[in-house]
């Protein structure tokens, strides 16, 4: 349901509660303003050394978006409703030396698919609060996400981002753990 007052202020547990994944779009055109809202959330992410690796691509284009749907996903999980989505996110990672290859062996961590992390998050937390819904969906062929969308092989494709206005009762909540289950105090 599309939000009447987009800008209305929410707390921001809020936002962080109600959104969830949304798998049913109804149709209805975005606007150009809410999807630039969104990616200069993204934009504005944190990034280990300030690399800012993310790379979006917006496919607003059907033809576009229908081949997404049709040969960038993994097999076994039938994704068609994606097809329902007026835009779908490509986000990718540039490939730096030293925070792809030197960091990670140093320290084991894995910093720039943690920046995608925070910069994807905030957009679709945007999206949620102008009243979109967002599906997250890393169950994609990278180099046919590469192909499709046109970037340079230095860029990896990470995910793949549904954007749409939702369904009425298209997203359902799923219980979370209790905070003593995930947390502890020291």
């Amino acid at each position: 349901m599309k939000n009447p007052n987009p800008l209305e202020e929410r707390p921001f547990i809020d936002l962080v509660k109600h959104r969830t994944s949304c798998r049913s779009y109804q149709p209805g055109p975005l606007p150009k303003a809410h999807l630039d809202r969104m990616l200069e959330t993204a934009r504005l992410a944190p990034s280990a050394c300030n690399r800012q690796p993310w790379r979006f691509a917006v496919v607003q284009d059907e033809a576009t978006r229908m081949r997404l749907v049709d040969e960038a996903f993994l097999s076994g999980i039938p994704m068609r409703w994606a097809a329902d989505a007026e835009a779908i996110i490509a986000l990718g990672m540039e490939k730096s030396i030293v925070t792809h290859r030197i960091a990670p062996k140093i320290s084991g961590v894995d910093y720039p698919l943690i920046d995608l992390g925070i910069a994807g998050e905030h957009l679709v937390l945007q999206a949620e609060e102008l009243g979109l819904g967002t599906c997250w969906i890393g169950w994609i062929k990278p180099k046919v996400v590469r192909r499709i969308v046109g970037w340079p092989r230095g860029i990896e494709p990470i995910g793949l981002i549904t954007v749409g206005w939702p369904v009425a009762d298209a997203r359902k909540t799923r219980p979370r753990l209790p905070p003593e289950e995930t947390t502890i105090w020291l």
